[in-house]
């Protein structure tokens, strides 16, 4: 197999997008995400054994380069907190035919971080932040870290060169939705990217409902309202937020639609749990370990072979058929998947 192949799915669909979580910890205990009275002291996380070394995350990297992944992004947990993050990115950096490595992170850990991250080659960082509102965002995070740690980080990261610099933020009805604008009115004009994600049912502990999900046209219509937005055409094919610029020039937000106007048909990304499982939805209730494939040889072709297989036969569409499901899917949660 050689860079010049590209795999595809039975829907048609390339994999061009491979997320690694390197851990399944995390320092905040967002209520969308790890409610702090599931994600407690007795909570198990994985065993350090468990976790896939850096030397066997290359490996599985390159393997997917070998079929098309163009894209690495580094997701947790909270994947600063995974000691020598710094060694794993410049090993990923001199896999030939990627174009793009990135990382999320809540950027609570990110101003001290971002100059070796860069350094160590580590192209743009995305970093969540749901509200400007201290007493808003520290009761969503839920361990009372304020909004100045995560905006220290994103300036140290735009002093290093990670950039241009994408901001999520959940939104989610009557908890953070008043702070649309204001968020808007922030990151206007720094070159920032900030992006509203609607509320999702990732996993089975944050009590999702559909009541709860503020619908990208609502976004959209409060943006427009408040500033004047015109939509603008995908970068790429797989883009996963709609893009829309100010009509006065001052750079672009995005919205991301999971539920409300679902983007399957276009998905490009696979997922690597810290544990060395490979998902092919985010909202997939099983996967298939490459732990066992990596350690019973050094030899790449079993490895090969086994993405090969797992990505040609794959079907998934779960933002599609979310609504005509008769019963609850069983779901991995978003810290143990990397989002």
């Amino acid at each position: 197999m050689t860079g010049a192949e590209f795999t595809t799915d039975t829907l048609g669909r390339r994999v061009r997008d491979l997320r690694i979580s390197l851990t399944d910890r995390c320092n905040f205990r967002c209520t969308y995400c790890m409610p702090k009275d599931i994600f407690n002291q007795d909570y198990e996380y994985l065993k350090r054994d468990a976790l896939l070394s850096f030397d066997e995350i290359e490996r599985v990297a390159r393997s997917f380069v070998r079929h098309g992944v163009r894209k690495l992004r580094i997701t947790g947990g909270e994947p600063l907190l995974r000691n020598g993050i710094e060694e794993l990115v410049a090993t990923l950096a001199e896999i030939p035919d990627v174009d793009d490595i990135t990382m999320t992170t809540n950027g609570a850990l990110l101003e001290r971080k971002a100059r070796d991250l860069a350094d160590a080659g580590l192209g743009r960082v995305t970093v969540s932040l749901d509200s400007l509102d201290d007493d808003v965002f520290m009761a969503m995070n839920d361990v009372g870290f304020g909004v100045q740690g995560v905006l220290d980080g994103i300036a140290a990261a735009a002093e290093a060169g990670l950039g241009p610099i994408k901001i999520n933020m959940v939104v989610k009805r009557g908890v953070n939705d008043g702070s649309i604008v204001d968020m808007a009115r922030h990151f206007k004009g720094t070159k920032h990217i900030l992006r509203f994600i609607e509320y999702m049912d990732v996993g089975t502990t944050n009590g999702w409902c559909l009541d709860d999900v503020v619908p990208a046209q609502d976004i959209v219509e409060t943006l427009d309202r408040a500033f004047g937005i015109e939509p603008m055409k995908p970068s790429h094919l797989g883009e996963v937020a709609q893009r829309w610029r100010y009509r006065d020039g001052t750079g672009e937000v995005g919205v991301i639609t999971s539920v409300t106007q679902p983007f399957c048909g276009d998905c490009t990304r696979a997922r690597l749990s810290a544990e060395g499982v490979v998902y092919t939805c985010l909202f997939a209730s099983h996967g298939t370990d490459l732990r066992k494939v990596l350690r019973a040889s050094p030899n790449n072709k079993p490895l090969d072979e086994t993405i090969h297989g797992l990505w040609t036969r794959r079907t998934d569409r779960y933002s599609e058929i979310r609504t005509s499901l008769t019963e609850p899917l069983s779901k991995l949660e978003m810290n143990h998947i990397g989002g």
